[in-house]
């Protein structure tokens, strides 16, 4: 389906451009109304399915999966009939991932980033090649404490938490930090944070493994000391009066990566077309997912049943980047809130993805000898990325110049150098290596 407004004299790559300088803060009259009427068929062939089944946890960084559905993007791009469908829990997308839609499982959708490497190596699953084509977001986890820990008010540092789990531990009671795969996004921040702070992850507290929408009403049993995970959870244990928040993962890592759009490879192969029609229709969401005057309907989307399914109250607030952690400590226009789009959001970083295989390592999740390099040439479509933003008219500032971004720096002054990861894993003291 072919439609250009000549008379207006704008296209869907105008608008694209207008929402992307947009989203970047520079504001174009007259171009967002109508966005999801508009739509233009791929100048490389149309689709050559309109299926595809995508696969999502309830969590407010799978949102532009949510808009891209709920707003026809996927339909614009000539993708009708792609199913957004919920998964349990993340060990639930694994085996939907193995699977295939072929055998009743999924094609792809939102991931953590690791994953799709620890799936293509064979490390935790059945070998299936899966493919990263974008990244969905930066930042906006969060990692959570029980109110029994609410005196000491923790932050990123972790000293005086160590002291108290050790007499917790002393005292007969085992202590434990909840995650959500092993491996994952969640796990590696929670292991770093811990781990800055001179607790070992994998001697002085049990490690344990929860799906995203269960966290809360664990955290309300006792069943763990600490957990990491995406919103809307962290908020909601606040508004229960269960926890509070000790920080933003961006406070660990400004502007972190997080969870990805994937694909399995056989989707990619039979589906080029297809393939990029799916991430031009995410990457519209993106842009429409950082735009601050989205912001409330976007939250409203999050927060229904097919979705995530919880109260708006515990979305809104730090989807407009307003963080109050539960201690007194209000932070409004939160400069680590997450972003779908702005900074270079979308854009899969090869060098992103070598920290986390460098982290699976440090923990023992892959081996010292694995050849990271050619996984990530295999894994990481950043290729697909481009073609995509090219297609789409995706301002060139919205484009990085290089598949590395660079030099990244932690809270605690450690240094990860994409060229010397040997010299970054040499500095981290506490560590697990297989």
């Amino acid at each position: 389906m072919k439609h250009t407004d000549k008379q207006q004299g704008i296209t869907r790559r105008d608008v694209v451009k207008g929402l992307s300088a947009a989203a970047a803060g520079t504001a174009i009259g007259g171009l967002l109304p109508g966005l999801g009427s508009l739509s233009m068929a791929s100048t490389n062939g149309s689709p050559e399915t309109t299926t595809a089944r995508l696969g999502f946890i309830a969590l407010t960084d799978a949102a532009p999966l949510f808009v891209a559905l709920e707003k026809g993007f996927f339909a614009a791009h000539g993708m009708p009939d792609v199913e957004v469908l919920k998964q349990s829990s993340w060990g639930a997308t694994r085996d939907n991932l193995v699977l295939g839609s072929r055998r009743g499982g999924i094609d792809g959708g939102h991931i953590l980033t690791p994953m799709p490497y620890l799936m293509s190596s064979g490390a935790m699953s059945d070998q299936v090649d899966v493919s990263i084509i974008a990244r969905l977001n930066l930042a906006g986890q969060c990692i959570s404490v029980g109110n029994e820990y609410l005196d000491l008010e923790v932050g990123t540092d972790t000293s005086q938490f160590a002291e108290a789990l050790a007499a917790k531990r002393a005292g007969g009671d085992e202590v434990r930090a909840a995650m959500t795969f092993p491996g994952g996004t969640h796990d590696l921040w929670i292991r770093y944070w811990m781990a800055a702070g001179g607790i070992n992850p994998n001697s002085d507290i049990a490690t344990i493994v929860v799906p995203p929408a269960q966290m809360v009403a664990n955290m309300r049993v006792g069943s763990m000391d600490t957990f990491c995970v995406c919103e809307p959870w962290n908020h909601q244990l606040i508004n229960q009066g269960i926890g509070y928040t000790a920080n933003t993962t961006g406070e660990l890592w400004h502007n972190h990566p997080e969870k990805a759009l994937c694909l399995r490879n056989d989707y990619i192969e039979a589906n080029p077309n297809a393939t990029r029609a799916i991430l031009m229709a995410v990457m519209e969401a993106q842009i429409y997912c950082e735009q601050p005057e989205n912001k409330e309907e976007v939250a409203q989307i999050c927060s229904r049943r097919r979705w995530i399914h919880a109260p708006y109250a515990d979305i809104i607030d730090r989807m407009q980047g307003n963080f109050d952690y539960g201690t007194g400590r209000v932070v409004e226009n939160h400069p680590d809130q997450m972003r779908y789009w702005n900074d270079h959001a979308s854009y899969p970083f090869r060098s992103h993805d070598l920290w986390f295989l460098i982290e699976n390592q440090r923990w023992g999740y892959l081996p010292q000898d694995f050849d990271n390099q050619a996984l990530i040439d295999r894994v990481n479509r950043e290729d697909i990325w481009r073609e995509a933003a090219a297609e789409l008219g995706v301002a060139s500032a919205d484009i990085p110049d290089s598949t590395s971004r660079g030099i990244e720096t932690f809270f605690d002054g450690k240094v990860f150098d994409p060229e010397d990861p040997q010299a970054y894993l040499d500095s981290l003291e506490i560590k697990r290596m297989s």
